[in-house]
C-alpha cells in the first residue's frame, strides 16, 4: 500500500501549499501547485520508492542513479528553481539561473515551508526551511536576485516566524 502512502503524503503536501498561497493572495498557483505529481511519470516512481520521510525522488536518484520523476517535475513546475536554468549570454553560454518571477519564488517559498512540514512532522520549527536551504546552497544554479529574494524570506521566517514572513509577502513582496 505504499502508492495510498504517497498519494496521503502529496495531497496533504498540495493542501498544505495551496493554504500558504491562498494566505499571500495567489489563488491560481495554490490550486495549480504540483498536479503533475499526479501523473504517471510521477506517480508510479513516487509510489514505489515511497518512505513517508524524505523525496521518493531521493531514494530513486540513489537506486538508479537519476530520478526520472524529479527530470519530469521540474520541467513542468515553475516554481522550482532549477526550471529557470539556461544557457547564460553574459557567462560565455554557460549554465546560468535565470531570474524568477517573484510570484514563483514566493510559490517555491511555499513549497519548501510545506514540505518541510510534512516531511519532518513534529520536527518541524520555522528554522526548518533555511536549515534544509542552507544546507544545499553550494550546489543551486539561481539567479543572484532569486536567491536574495528566496533568502530574505526563509531568514524572516527562520527569525521571525510565519506570521510576520506571510504578511511581508502581501505587504511587500507580492503588494498589487
Amino acid at each position: 500500500m505504499k502508492w495510498w502512502g504517497h498519494l496521503k503524503t502529496i495531497t496533504a503536501h498540495r493542501r498544505l501549499v495551496r493554504k500558504y498561497c491562498f494566505k499571500v493572495g495567489l489563488y491560481r498557483q495554490g490550486m495549480l501547485h504540483d498536479l503533475s505529481k499526479y501523473s504517471p511519470t510521477e506517480f508510479r516512481v513516487g509510489a514505489k520508492y515511497f518512505c513517508g520521510y524524505r523525496s521518493p525522488n531521493e531514494l530513486e536518484r540513489l537506486e538508479t542513479g537519476v530520478s526520472s520523476a524529479w527530470l519530469h517535475h521540474k520541467g513542468r513546475n515553475k516554481h522550482h528553481l532549477e526550471y529557470w536554468i539556461d544557457y547564460e549570454p553574459s557567462l560565455g553560454y554557460r549554465m546560468g539561473g535565470m531570474e524568477m518571477p517573484v510570484n514563483y519564488v514566493v510559490e517555491m517559498f511555499c513549497d519548501r515551508v510545506a514540505a518541510s512540514r510534512i516531511y519532518q512532522k513534529e520536527k518541524y520549527t520555522d528554522a526548518s526551511p533555511w536549515e534544509y536551504y542552507a544546507a544545499s546552497i553550494d550546489h543551486y544554479i539561481i539567479h543572484p536576485k532569486t536567491k536574495e529574494l528566496l533568502e530574505r524570506l526563509l531568514l524572516m521566517l527562520r527569525d521571525q516566524g510565519e506570521e510576520a514572513a506571510f504578511s511581508y509577502i502581501r505587504r511587500e513582496v507580492l503588494k498589487k
